[in-house]
């Protein structure tokens, strides 16, 4: 592995890790945090291919669909956590980009 595909999946891999319990975010956002916008294939890339233990199921596209080889997996996880999920969408989160303020 080269330095940059390295400094690359570190610094997508720690932004991932910096999300909070409840907190939905996107492909792109993830990207664009870490400092390379328009690359969220990227972000999906360093998910399935991770061994490490990240909150990836944090992470939908950017109609807050779900898109896992295990769907009703990671719907359990964002519900486990407060997150209403209806039809494989995140509907409602806590915290990120999802939140909604009608409360």
């Amino acid at each position: 592995m080269t330095d940059e595909r390295a400094l690359r999946e570190r610094r997508i891999i720690d932004v991932l890790m910096s999300l909070g319990e409840g907190e939905v975010t996107t492909y792109g956002d993830i990207a664009d945090v870490a400092g390379y916008p328009k690359q969220s294939r990227l972000v999906g890339r360093i998910l399935r291919e991770t061994v490490l233990d990240v909150p990836w199921w944090r992470v939908v596209n950017a109609q807050g669909r779900i898109r896992t080889s295990n769907p009703a997996l990671q719907a359990e996880l964002l519900q486990e956590e407060g997150v209403l999920v209806t039809g494989g969408r995140v509907m409602d989160a806590p915290i990120g980009r999802f939140r909604r303020d009608d409360r």
